[in-house]
């Protein structure tokens, strides 16, 4: 749904400030994890605080969906009807220009937010003492592919239709010169700000309650115990006696 307002130059606005806020912590958030996976890395400690950071980030994303601005939410870019001829515009080397995401960016925004809530599963179970940390580095390594594929389109698709689609990502805006027709993005309402800032509150609340440690710097040794009462292997610890 377009709003009345007519685009003044050549501003077009694209995406919410909430929704450009999700996208550049997620990519923070999912950097520092990668960057902290391995136990000789000097941000180790903040491994499972970012992992959490994502869950938060990821919940507010799903709700964002539904009450956002109008090319956040799910029913205005997420149409398997239209993959077809956009695909059939990209062989013919002449794409659609399209104001929010495209339909195969659609599919990638669904692809990301699944595996990165795999990820994220898999890691709280391992922290819990459960879990398998083969399958969860699977993921991982799963998740990395599909973030290298996303990146490598958007480049691909800024290049073939002269649009630089990360700073709109940044700015919230594209060229209306490119979009004839097109009209500013409804934003969200302020009764929507209020409530995805209500979701954001009440998952970090849930999530100190579930773990009280868990946005803060965590050593290996500590993974596990807090929750579970066992190391992160899953192995039980061993009880020592005096003699």
């Amino acid at each position: 749904m377009a709003t009345d307002k007519p685009v003044r130059g050549d501003d077009l606005k694209v995406w919410d400030v909430p929704l450009r806020l999700f996208h550049w912590l997620l990519v923070a958030a999912i950097a520092i994890a990668f960057l902290s996976s391995e136990g000789d890395s000097p941000i180790a400690s903040w491994h499972i605080a970012a992992g959490w950071v994502a869950v938060v980030l990821i919940v507010f994303r799903l709700v964002w969906g539904f009450i956002g601005g109008e090319h956040a939410r799910f029913v205005n870019f997420v149409r398997p009807s239209h993959i077809a001829g956009h695909i059939r515009s990209l062989l013919s080397r002449d794409p659609e220009h399209t104001v929010g995401h495209n339909p195969l960016g659609a599919l990638a925004v669904l692809a990301l937010l699944a595996a990165i809530a795999a990820v994220l599963w898999t890691g709280i179970q391992l922290d819990a003492g459960q879990g398998s940390e083969d399958v969860h580095e699977a993921l991982a390594y799963g998740l990395l592919a599909l973030v290298g594929l996303h990146v490598a389109a958007v480049v691909l698709m800024s290049v073939m239709t002269r649009e630089n689609l990360v700073q709109a990502m940044i700015t919230g805006r594209k060229r209306a010169s490119l979009h004839i027709g097109a009209r500013d993005a409804r934003m969200p309402s302020p009764i929507a700000l209020l409530a995805g800032g209500a979701v954001i509150v009440a998952t970090i609340v849930a999530i100190v309650r579930f773990d009280a440690a868990a946005f803060g710097p965590r050593q290996e040794h500590e993974r596990g115990e807090r929750l579970g009462g066992v190391p992160s292997s899953g192995e039980p610890k061993e009880e020592t006696s005096e003699h």
